[in-house]
């Protein structure tokens, strides 16, 4: 089992900046890729970004260019940095992490808040 600890959020005016983080304990050595996601009032949860164990990125095109994902294997942490948010980017953010066993670890949320 995987345990995946997020935090970081808050509420912040637009164009600010924000950095989440994401600790991971239990069987740590299970886990492979990590990423974040999240989830606006009334919306599905979507994909923000996503990292592997190689350090290969991909981003949803709405953060592209303003977010940054990152992860320090020997903190067993990801990070989020967050610059120039939107009030667009208001949601509950969770941090999801992918098993070699095919298993799936989701966080318990973080809310962040961005000011108009």
């Amino acid at each position: 089992q995987v345990h995946l600890e997020e935090s970081g959020g808050g509420l912040v005016q637009a164009g600010g900046s924000l950095r989440l983080s994401c600790a991971a304990s239990g069987n740590v050595f299970s886990i492979n890729d990590m990423g974040w996601f999240r989830q606006a009032p009334g919306k599905q949860r979507e994909l923000v970004a996503v990292i592997t164990t190689g350090g290969t990125t991909n981003y949803a095109d709405s953060v592209k260019g303003r977010f940054t994902i990152s992860r320090d294997d020997a903190k067993n942490t990801v990070y989020l940095q967050m610059n120039s948010l939107k009030p667009e980017d208001t949601a509950v953010y969770y941090c999801n992490a992918g098993s070699w066993s095919k298993d799936t670890y989701w966080g318990q949320g973080t809310q962040v808040t961005v000011s108009s």
